[in-house]
């Protein structure tokens, strides 16, 4: 119910006046009260893409026309591209702009309205990726000839993934990967899309092997049913893939926006797997007869070497007439051989004997006496030299001998001394370095050792000179070797 409540005659010069703001929202509310939803069909007209991400247009027909308003964050999910001339089913809310004075559409949804209309936009979209080039025959990649792994984008359920499946396995077993996706609807062209990156992210030698090539296939539906596959960013996605790509959408009379933009069309899904894929008998018969035509042309040119070698060798000599001749020579030679030999062994021995006759002992005689005669000579001039110097070296080792058996630290024992050491084989020098239940071993002439363990206190001082016990008369004392 309005706000604003009409005036009678009789009020009016009593009534409040309301301020511009005061009407403007009022109307506001009043609009979005009784239009709060409403399904709107019109041709869009003057559409702007504000850079803040707004989308403004105008929704006409043959008699009126409103403005319409889709916020940013609704853009997204429109179910199609705004665009001039197209035709379309909206919903959304009446409200007003008070700043200006006029009502507009705040848009929520957005649906093609007719077939015509979509392929209309269809064909403008063609048409400006066609200028683009993503449509050039130059641009598009070559399929591989062998594939390992081939990736397919298609529903998980559903008659196509068994026929790609089959015709590969009969065809060309490989590594095959399904990336499961939605194929109709809303949410394809996204998943799609993603597939196609996915697979491109995958690393070359990773745990999950990188397909050689892809495809994308659905069965066969009406317009509506493949448009998701002439979404923009999809098309754009698959130009952009670097793995050659098979675009096999629908029946052989459907035509998508991505079968420009893909390095092949196949009319089917099983001709996508055909063509992805070569026939391995096929391969295996070409393999064989090739290996047939490689022996074949083998053994003709070897055939051909053999007859020009045989017709090369008539021009030539014969071998026995070659080897005859040196033959004769070597059987003359080796006749006079036995000759010469004997004739060349009397030359010899006749040289030896006359050189021989001039050998005699005395030759090898006169220069041993003279040596040995020298040799006598040098002897008789060393040994006075050689005698006084053994003589020297007697005396030292006899002096080296007294004196060693002078400083034997086991010479004391025999004659009742002992010799004290610690348990670490040091020697103890003095009583008063030992501590009380200190072992030690004493060693003593007989080359016996004992262990022993200190008993009592150390004294710490000696008792005075004149207290101390005179020694009684003896022998006298015998003195110290060290």
């Amino acid at each position: 119910m309005s706000d604003v409540a009409p005036e009678t005659p009789t009020e009016a010069g009593n009534a409040k006046p309301y301020s511009v703001s005061e009407l403007a929202f009022a109307l506001k509310r009043t609009l979005e009260d009784a239009y709060g939803f409403v399904r709107l069909r019109g041709e869009i007209s003057k559409v702007t893409h504000h850079a803040n991400g707004h989308v403004y247009l105008t929704l006409k027909d043959e008699r009126a026309a409103i403005d319409g308003v889709v916020w940013k964050g609704q853009v997204r999910g429109l179910g199609i591209r705004p665009e001039q001339g197209l035709e379309v089913i909206v919903t959304g809310k009446i409200t007003s702009y008070p700043a200006g004075s006029r009502y507009q559409i705040i848009i929520e949804t957005m649906e093609a309205a007719g077939v015509g209309a979509l392929l209309a936009q269809l064909e403008r979209l063609k048409a400006r990726l066609s200028a683009e080039g993503l449509f050039a025959p130059e641009r598009k990649k070559p399929l591989p000839a062998m594939p390992r792994v081939v990736g397919v984008i298609t529903s998980p359920t559903g008659a196509v993934i068994r026929d790609i499946l089959h015709r590969i396995r009969d065809r060309w077993p490989c590594h095959v990967i399904v990336w499961p996706v939605v194929v109709q609807g809303d949410q394809a062209a996204t998943q799609v899309a993603a597939a196609i990156r996915g697979f491109e992210a995958l690393a070359p030698g990773g745990a999950i092997p990188r397909p050689d090539v892809l495809i994308v296939a659905r069965g066969g539906g009406s317009v509506e049913d493949l448009w998701a596959f002439n979404d923009e960013a999809l098309a754009r996605t698959v130009a952009a893939c670097a793995i050659p790509l098979i675009s096999a959408v629908g029946h052989e009379t459907d035509t998508t926006l991505i079968d420009f933009v893909s390095d092949r069309r196949a009319p089917t899904p099983t001709a996508a797997a055909e063509i992805a894929t070569p026939v391995l008998a096929e391969l295996k018969a070409a393999v064989s007869d090739l290996g047939a035509r490689m022996h074949r042309c083998g053994g003709r040119a070897v055939e051909d070497r053999r007859g020009r070698v045989q017709a090369a060798g008539r021009a030539l000599t014969r071998v026995e007439d070659m080897v005859e001749l040196a033959a004769q020579r070597f059987n003359i030679v080796s006749g006079r051989l036995a000759a010469g030999l004997a004739r060349n062994a009397a030359v010899h021995e006749r040289d030896l004997v006359r050189v021989s006759a001039r050998f005699s002992p005395q030759l090898l005689q006169r220069p041993q006496a003279v040596q040995r005669q020298r040799l006598d000579g040098v002897a008789a001039r060393l040994q006075p030299g050689v005698s006084r110097g053994l003589e020297r070296a007697s005396e030292r080792l006899a002096a080296l001998s007294k004196l060693y058996t002078a400083v034997d630290p086991d010479r004391p024992l025999q004659r009742g001394f002992a010799r004290v050491q610690r348990a670490d084989g040091s020697l103890v020098v003095a009583g008063a370095s030992l501590a009380p239940g200190e072992t030690v071993s004493i060693k003593f002439g007989d080359n016996i050792t004992r262990d022993a363990v200190i008993d009592g206190a150390a004294a710490e001082t000696l008792p005075p000179k004149s207290a101390r016990p005179r020694p009684k008369a003896g022998p006298p004392a015998q003195g110290d070797l060290f």
